[in-house]
């Protein structure tokens, strides 16, 4: 037996016991034990989504050998729907429930087990009994044979790391757990006990680590007024080349390439992960909209404001490390112009709202296709974006007095902390009125529910910068097309809205074998001594078959920013620069 919740005599008591026994073949087997049941059916069910990754990735598409039993024998227990099975529990008190879980896809939002370590996402793991999200629980977890440590943001029960406590599913289904050998190591900032789970191994200097991720620790809690936690976990998967981020209450889950934390590229890019996830302990996790919370598991969960959950979150990332000089102004400055540079060479900029592309995340956002670029637009790059506007508007309105970080602990103040609950639209919408001193009616018509080309150097402008196009003077010829190199062939990958590929019928996987009858050897150079205007025969090869394509070369028109210093900027233009880059 391993040790219960202690609870009131006669109330549910749930338990999970997980083990590993054919861990090299990538299976986690989960027993669930519920006693003082008084009903004649219930309903065990697995989440279809996890919090902070907003897609439909039904996980129960991984469970198998599902079975139920009580005291004198097998119960009767038929899958009723995708992630539900009816267990006829008529005349029991308690059951126990065996499944195995197939772990083997590599991300920070879905399991993954072999025989070096097992990390499990707890919304993919553990089934709940339905109507009772509200109940505690409790986790024991038998390691494979050499694995000797478990990171988890879990409460330990008696002191033992392998048996952990959750008061409710929210927080289980919010709390990853990592089991193996991962190299532990910690840290203490703004009053919390850090840990750092490493796995895979990697280059990293583990002193430079402590140091300067509790800089980051210490400025995003000085932002909000307090740090929320006792403890902290950070579990890092390093692979060979990784990346992404999942937020939780108490933790995160990072991706990172093992060999990168020596050069200065990579060590910042992994800082900016940091800072971007640990944000989110307040920025989405505590402060959310009003949609994220109490989950529904078993549907998507609708917001238009994950351009300030996502969004903001992503300006903060590197605005922090601005602010705790572990970036210069000039690596912020072109950070932000990346930002700014991705959202302007996508069309799609002009098709969908910001606001509209928080609320299809669902069905837009982790779908991709080959048209997403003429359809689409990045609530992480375009919320950055908005986030820095109304930041340097609010700057300049309070003459350097005020920043989007008053707004940000004013919101988690109100609606985390008084009022226990998200927040509205129009709420958030009142906050950033608030502290800016004016209606912000016009922004948002332009660039939150509307598709206004960004009017970049009016902000900018507040601080004493501007934004250049680097290309604007230049009459480069385009197709308006990507291009791969697969085995010598030249493939095309994506034709973008309104270039010359897309006005002359360019499909994206047309093998692109000619220009005016000369082999297409090398992408970069295959239109020089071409113009804009010129009419060209373009040689495709078209599911086999050949096809000569009449196309006009129009002006290429990518752009490529920089932001510049003004001249002779003013003394409200130089307290807004001193205010926002920390100088």
């Amino acid at each position: 037996m391993h040790p219960d919740i202690s609870q009131a005599a006669g109330a549910v008591k749930i338990s999970y016991t997980v083990s590993f026994p054919e861990a090299q073949a990538h299976y986690a087997d989960v027993e669930m034990h519920i006693s003082g049941l008084n009903q004649t059916v219930l309903d065990l069910k697995m989440p279809v989504w996890t919090p902070g990754s907003y897609l439909v990735r039904e996980y129960a598409k991984n469970v198998e050998s599902f079975s139920a039993a009580a005291e004198n024998g097998t119960l009767s227990a038929p899958k009723v729907s995708k992630n539900c099975w009816r267990i006829q529990t008529a005349g029991h008190t308690a059951v126990t429930v065996k499944y195995k879980v197939y772990c083997f896809e590599i991300s920070v939002r879905t399991s993954f087990v072999d025989a070096a370590h097992g990390f499990l996402s707890s919304a993919g793991t553990f089934m709940y009994p339905d109507k009772m999200l509200h109940e505690p629980s409790t986790v024991h977890i038998i390691p494979y044979k050499g694995w000797d440590k478990v990171s988890t943001s879990l409460e330990m029960v008696n002191n033992d790391p392998f048996t952990r406590q959750a008061p409710n599913y929210d927080i289980l289904f919010d709390s990853p757990v990592e089991v193996g050998n991962q190299d532990v190591f910690g840290f203490d900032a703004a009053g919390v006990k850090y840990e750092v789970a490493m796995c895979g191994g990697g280059n990293y200097d583990k002193e430079k680590l402590k140091k300067d991720m509790a800089k980051i620790v210490e400025q995003e809690t000085a932002i909000f007024g307090e740090n929320p936690n006792k403890h902290y976990v950070f579990i890092v998967h390093n692979y060979a080349r990784g990346g992404g981020g999942l937020e939780h209450l108490s933790s995160t889950v990072l991706g990172a390439s093992r060999d990168n934390y020596k050069n200065d590229q990579g060590y910042h890019n992994f800082l900016g992960l940091v800072a971007h996830e640990h944000f989110h302990l307040w920025n989405v996790k505590r402060l959310r909209p009003i949609a994220l919370g109490p989950f529904n598991y078993d549907n998507e969960n609708y917001t238009t404001d994950l351009w300030i959950a996502e969004g903001f979150t992503a300006y903060y990332q590197n605005l922090v490390l601005r602010h705790t000089n572990l970036i210069t102004p000039d690596n912020y400055l072109n950070a932000i112009t990346g930002e700014i540079n991705t959202i302007e060479n996508q069309p799609g900029i002009k098709v969908q709202p910001l606001a509209e592309a928080s609320f299809d995340a669902w069905i837009k956002a982790y779908r991709p296709n080959e048209n997403s670029v003429n359809t689409n637009i990045s609530y992480y790059d375009k919320g950055a974006v908005a986030g820095m506007l109304l930041d340097l508007e609010i700057i300049n309105d309070t003459k350097g007095q005020k920043s989007l970080d008053d707004v940000m602990r004013y919101m988690y103040d109100t609606y985390y902390k008084q009022k226990g609950r998200g927040y509205t639209d129009t709420e958030f919408k009142q906050g950033l009125e608030k502290f800016a001193g004016k209606n912000l009616d016009d922004f948002y018509k332009k660039y939150i529910y509307g598709l206004a080309a960004i009017d970049y150097n009016k902000y900018l402008g507040y601080a004493g910068y501007s934004l250049v196009d680097e290309l604007a003077a230049t009459n480069e010829p385009g197709l308006g097309i990507a291009l791969v190199s697969n085995n010598g062939k030249k493939i095309v990958t994506a034709v973008l809205r309104a270039g010359a590929g897309w006005i002359d019928g360019i499909n994206v996987n047309d093998e692109l074998s000619a220009i005016d009858g000369v082999p297409v050897t090398d992408i970069s150079t295959m239109l020089d001594g071409k113009k804009p205007g010129d009419k060209i025969s373009v040689s495709v090869i078209r599911d086999g078959l050949p096809l000569t394509l009449p196309v006009t070369i129009l002006r290429n028109t990518r752009v490529k920013y920089k932001i510049d210093p003004l001249p002779g900027a003013s003394p409200q233009q130089l307290a807004v620069q001193k205010k926002w880059l920390n100088l």
